[in-house]
């Protein structure tokens, strides 16, 4: 997926593969609905609003630093990613899209449920055994930044752990007048 990226801990989400796939699944499932006959526009902006509703409870809840909430927002994503699934299957029986659009979404959508079942047994692993740490531990770091005069774009290092990365920001003082 190419998009530019900040990275600092908040936007860990990023390099969820399950927050990928949620992406990957809006994109494809933006394209076959986007032009469906005007009598079916609603029929298809809700398919389109359940698929983008996935990648946004993926990240609100990862947000959030508390595992209660984060699971509930996984949980969500789950429930509206079957609300997807099974729009797809009724739009395919109605007809209403093509056995390869349906095959593309409806195996995504299969990997991207296993996926997000297994993050959420995970969660709840730790949740469990305590391992779960609600504070953000700040570590600040200047060096992974390119000066801002020669570029608009800003280039970070690499995370050390893809979950769970550090806070990376600068502190630049400001000029008094």
């Amino acid at each position: 997926m190419e998009c530019w990226v900040l990275k600092n801990k908040n936007r860990g989400y990023q390099q969820l593969r399950v927050w990928q796939d949620s992406i990957e699944f809006y994109r494809l499932t933006s394209r076959v609905f986007r032009n469906w006959p005007y009598e079916l526009r609603r029929v298809g902006s809700q398919a389109i609003a359940a698929s983008d509703s996935v990648h946004r409870n993926i990240a609100e809840g990862y947000c959030r630093k508390s595992i209660r909430e984060y699971l509930n927002f996984l949980n969500i994503a789950l429930g509206s990613l079957g609300e997807s699934v099974s729009g797809l299957h009724a739009y395919r029986e109605a007809g209403q899209m093509t056995a390869e659009e349906f095959a593309a979404l409806n195996d995504l959508a299969f990997k991207l449920e296993n996926g997000l079942l297994k993050l959420v047994e995970s969660l709840e692993r730790k949740k469990i055994d305590g391992d779960w740490v609600d504070s953000l531990i700040v570590k600040e770091s200047n060096e992974h930044y390119e000066d801002s005069s020669k570029s608009s774009k800003v280039v970070l290092g690499p995370l050390r752990n893809p979950i769970t990365p550090t806070l990376q920001y600068s502190i630049t003082p400001g000029v008094i007048t």
